[in-house]
């Protein structure tokens, strides 16, 4: 499974976490589209860069990361073909994966500490979609976007 990751300038020391907890799973490829340093750079831009790896299936999933989690998830829903899950607890991990079938998930580097990040991240890449009744309703999101 191949994962593109980014930051902003808010969450570069969570994304290093975040890699590290990603090579534990074998056969998981991480491409990193930064920012790489500390200063200031535009999170819809990283959004950007991350989903469109996710849309255009270069990537299985994507996982994006700001200061709190909350501008780039908003800006990464807004892109076509994206379900973005921010996710500051295990059960919402698991629920974005298994009843909302998320394939970008959302995080926030001055919000969460290494060790309870680790754990969502866990979650998240080890929770299946339950398909059934949940893929009815993930399609009545999909169709959303075309309203």
């Amino acid at each position: 499974m191949k994962i593109t990751i980014g930051s902003d300038h808010g969450a570069v020391e969570l994304k290093e976490e975040v890699k590290k907890v990603l090579a534990e799973f074998a056969g998981v490829e991480v491409k990193d589209v930064g920012t790489f340093g500390t200063a200031s750079v535009d999170y819809p831009d990283i959004a950007e860069k991350v989903c469109a790896d996710v849309v255009s299936g270069e990537s299985e999933r994507g996982i994006v990361l700001c200061g709190t989690g909350l501008g780039i998830s908003i800006a990464a829903n807004k892109i076509k073909g994206i379900r973005c899950a921010l996710c500051n607890d295990v059960y919402s991990a698991k629920m974005s994966r298994e009843h909302n079938n998320s394939n970008v998930l959302a995080m926030g580097g001055r919000v969460l500490g290494f060790g309870p990040a680790g754990e969502i991240v866990r979650a998240w890449m080890t929770t299946d979609f339950a398909g059934g009744r949940h893929e009815r309703r993930v399609n009545k999101i999909m169709a959303l976007e075309n309203k």
